[in-house]
């Protein structure tokens, strides 16, 4: 069944890369979910369509949850679903945007794909290991915490309405002269498939939802790296990883302690005030 379900995420997750591409950087109409700073466009809704008709093609005991159409199903096998993480980069032209599908059994991810069409890079884990375009993965080596690359969206406009401003900032500051680079590129399941690879040392967010993370958690601990979730007061501290809305993604050998205290410190003054 493991390896049914492996082999149903990497063609999931490959399926609409074609209309996407031929979308991509074209004129679309882009509509917004929650505020401007939750886009969606007509190619995310089609996506998940054709995707959520593979998976109970291919795996009808399925539950599909994706971040268009909510969830539908009741089977053993639990999917979550995002048919562009990166949508604002997709909608404007930005070339970071992947598909992710990730499967649960038992509360634990048994399987995860993720595919960046611009690139070509196929990414895919199960208990077998982690792969890149059929090479396995192998995060290791990081660099002292002074010499990281950090990979973060921290502050977007919810973090500072939910911190206050000068605290975001403040926090902001601090992961600026922590690490050597920062970068704010989008996406947070492609920024973890980067420290999988070892592009990138550790990647961290603060309001992702199941279909964002559950490939990623997969692809980065098979990797070898360490993937710190964070409640924010949302749910409990002992949720599984991928049902928590902050993390912390570290590439393998990385002892961040000041990051994972800036993460800390985040979601502990989240469960305060919630």
């Amino acid at each position: 069944m493991t390896d049914q379900i492996l082999k149903t995420a990497i063609a999931a997750a490959r399926l609409p890369a074609d209309d996407l591409r031929a979308a991509f950087r074209g004129s679309m109409q882009v509509d917004f979910k929650v505020d401007r700073h939750d886009p969606v466009t007509v190619h995310d809704r089609r996506a998940e369509a054709m995707i959520r008709e593979m998976i109970f093609r291919e795996v009808p005991q399925s539950t599909f949850m994706g971040e268009e159409g909510g969830s539908v199903g009741d089977g053993p096998v639990q999917w979550f679903v995002d048919p562009i993480d990166g949508t604002s980069n997709f909608a404007c032209g930005i070339a970071f945007w992947c598909t992710a599908v990730g499967a649960v059994v038992d509360g634990r991810v048994v399987a995860g794909a993720i595919y960046d069409p611009m690139a070509d890079k196929m990414f895919h884990a199960s208990s077998a290991g982690a792969f890149l375009n059929g090479r396995k993965l192998l995060s290791a080596n990081a660099p002292p915490e002074e010499n990281a690359t950090l990979i973060t969206g921290y502050p977007v406009t919810r973090d500072i309405r939910l911190d206050g401003q000068e605290r975001a900032l403040e926090r902001f500051g601090r992961l600026v002269a922590t690490a050597a680079t920062l970068r704010r590129p989008g996406s947070a399941a492609l920024s973890i498939c980067h420290v999988a690879a070892g592009w990138a040392d550790a990647a961290m967010g603060f309001g992702v939802n199941p279909w964002d993370v559950t490939a990623a958690i997969a692809i980065l601990e098979q990797a070898g790296g360490r993937y710190l979730p964070y409640s924010l007061g949302k749910c409990p501290r002992d949720a599984a990883p991928h049902l928590q809305p902050g993390y912390l993604a570290l590439r393998g050998g990385a002892d961040y302690m000041t990051l994972a205290a800036i993460g800390a410190e985040i979601s502990d003054g989240r469960e305060l005030h919630s």
